[in-house]
């Protein structure tokens, strides 16, 4: 006796690449990331001051951090030429945001409420921190103290504005949206740290109140650093990476773990009346070795990801100013690891400083030479506003 069974209909099925055992059907996307933030969906030509990326402080940021490592390692000429540049280079992006801000005033605002940009306003903290400690290292306490002010209020501004964004106005309700550049909110924390620290001998009575401040700031960092790279390792770990989902922002990812890093070795230099914080001394001095570590863990990964977009996937490499964002943090991982070998008086870490100092140098005029070509060819050359 035969039993005849209805037939069901037939599933679609798909090819996944990140599937482990091949064919699945296509309503089974649990691990596939959406469409890549990176590739960023068609929508107005920004031109002229529109057309200006927030991240642009970057420039400033990579060239005043290597400014740093020279001066670090007894090359003055070259620091000081950087030290220049990197003042020019902020009163111009400076002049030019202005600008921005009252002829393309709704460029700004797009770029405000975008999830995807927002967080790169906080260049703009890191360059003004940045920029005050070389006015700090000219005898221009005055000058950097009103830079270390600047640089908290647009702070405070910026990050409940980011977290605001990321609440209300997020249409991607998944992890594909975290990069590698909302960490630079982290890279501005820190380097509040790093500046307020330098500035505590210079406020006499009133540095014991700047100590904690830079304390809080530092594990407030360490605390949202937690977060953020969580999020974005379950997202290239665990989720299908295409090669349009790598780029120079995710060096940030390293940047941030390196200036925590100098940061700790700042708190570990200072000397203070205060018990509490002196008690946190022996936490500051593990929790700056382990952020160090972590940085350097990610090189090789970062670099490894780097010749699998361009080499393997053959995708071209041109200049945009995110690309400052890849220059920063070895700029910062250099100095970074000179300062913990002197803490520590450990000298291979100089060393190893030493060897980060060059290639983020050579990173430097590469990038610039990218710059310098796009601003002779097209100098304002349009942009694509992406999609709220």
């Amino acid at each position: 006796m035969r039993i005849f069974l209805p037939r069901l209909p037939e599933t679609p099925c798909r090819r996944s690449s990140g599937s482990l055992i091949g064919w699945r059907p296509s309503h089974t996307s649990t691990m596939v990331a959406p469409k890549s933030p990176s590739i960023e969906p068609t929508a107005v030509q920004r031109q002229g001051l529109a057309a200006l990326h927030p991240g642009n402080f970057a420039l400033v940021m990579a060239s005043a951090i290597l400014a740093q490592g020279f001066h670090l390692h007894a090359l003055p000429k070259v620091g000081r030429f950087l030290d220049a540049f990197a003042l020019f280079a902020f009163v111009v992006l400076m002049a030019l945001s202005l600008a921005r801000v009252v002829f393309a005033s709704s460029a700004v605002r797009d770029d405000l409420t975008n999830p995807r940009l927002v967080f790169g306003f906080f260049t703009l903290v890191a360059a003004a921190s940045l920029v005050g400690q070389i006015a700090l290292g000219h005898g221009q306490a005055p000058v950097a103290m009103g830079l270390w002010a600047f640089a908290f209020v647009v702070w405070c501004l910026l990050l409940y504005l980011a977290f605001a964004v990321l609440t209300f106005l997020t249409h991607e309700h998944n992890v594909n949206i975290v990069h590698g550049g909302w960490l630079i909110a982290i890279v501005g924390t820190q380097s509040l740290v790093v500046l307020g620290a330098r500035l505590v001998p210079e406020l006499g009575e009133y540095g014991r109140y700047m100590q904690v401040e830079v304390h809080m700031l530092w594990g407030l960092g360490l605390c949202l650093y937690g977060i953020f790279v969580t999020l974005f390792c379950y997202r290239i770990f665990f989720l299908r990476l295409a090669p349009d989902d790598v780029g120079p922002l995710l060096w940030v990812v390293m940047g941030a773990a390196a200036i925590s890093a100098n940061a700790g070795t700042a708190l570990i230099a200072l000397e203070t009346p205060l018990p509490f914080l002196a008690a946190q001394r022996p936490f500051v001095d593990g929790v700056t070795m382990m952020i160090w570590a972590w940085a350097t863990w990610w090189i090789p990964l970062l670099t490894l990801f780097g010749v699998w977009k361009h080499g393997i996937n053959r995708r071209p490499l041109r200049y945009e100013p995110i690309m400052w964002s890849l220059v920063f943090p070895l700029g910062m991982y250099a100095v970074a690891s000179a300062r913990l070998g002197l803490a520590a008086d450990f000298e291979p870490l100089g060393w190893i400083s030493t060897l980060v100092l060059a290639g983020g140098s050579l990173a430097w005029v590469v990038v610039m030479m990218g710059l310098l070509r796009r601003l002779g060819r097209r100098p304002w050359r349009p942009r694509i506003a992406p999609e709220n």
